[in-house]
């Protein structure tokens, strides 16, 4: 997911480290939760992404990463 914690998601991926489902791109076009805050409050850790800057003017139209970009884990019991 990527967007600002108390914003409305723009953007996800999903992986189930556990192999109990196969998510893939376009699964759904509703995000698994609303905000960054509320898939905290249901237990998801939060890894900030570091900022990269680009290398020249004009690459800000290039496709590359995402300015605020956040990855989430959820630790699940075997």
């Amino acid at each position: 997911m990527v967007f600002l914690l108390n914003s409305p998601v723009v953007g996800w991926s999903v992986y189930d480290g556990t192999g109990r489902t196969s998510p893939t791109t376009g699964d759904t076009d509703e995000p698994p939760y609303a905000s960054g805050v509320e898939a905290l409050r249901d237990g998801w850790r939060l890894f900030q992404a570091a900022q990269l800057i680009p290398l020249y003017p004009g690459g800000e139209y290039d496709v590359s990463f995402l300015k605020h970009e956040f990855f989430f884990e959820k630790l699940v019991d075997g």
